[in-house]
């Protein structure tokens, strides 16, 4: 018994050792490596497009959210320059209420019209953004 493993053995080791040793054609090498070639030429095309499709992708995300954090400022700057005319405009009305007769009238149309401006001009920055 003890000699057929021996020889099992040995028949294994002479077949691997023989398998080791043969070598292939050049036309078979040839064909090999162009295939080698052919299949690294497809794999980095693949790896191009998939880059190119991310970078696209990332482009256009990044000007999406641009444009939103600049729709967002200006809506935010025209409402703080509302706020601030509608202060000014308070402002405004509580001096003309030292004057008197048309005096006061003129001074409240001409801080109604200044009210009306900034909450215009406002509007206008606001609208530019979205």
């Amino acid at each position: 018994m003890r000699t057929s493993i021996w020889l099992a053995g040995t028949a294994i080791m002479l077949l691997a050792l023989s398998a080791c040793n043969n070598a292939q054609t050049p036309a078979e090498v040839q064909r090999d490596v162009t295939k080698a070639a052919s299949s690294a030429t497809a794999e980095n095309t693949q790896a191009s497009e998939k880059q190119a499709d991310a970078t696209s992708s990332a482009n256009k995300a990044l000007s999406d959210a641009t444009r939103s954090a600049d729709a967002k400022i200006a809506d935010a700057a025209a409402e703080a320059a509302a706020t601030r005319a509608e202060g000014n405009h308070k402002v405004a009305l509580a001096k003309c209420e030292s004057m008197a007769g048309d005096a006061r009238k003129a001074c409240k149309d001409e801080a109604d019209a200044a009210l009306a401006m900034a909450k215009a001009k406002a509007e206008a920055v606001k609208a530019n953004h979205n």
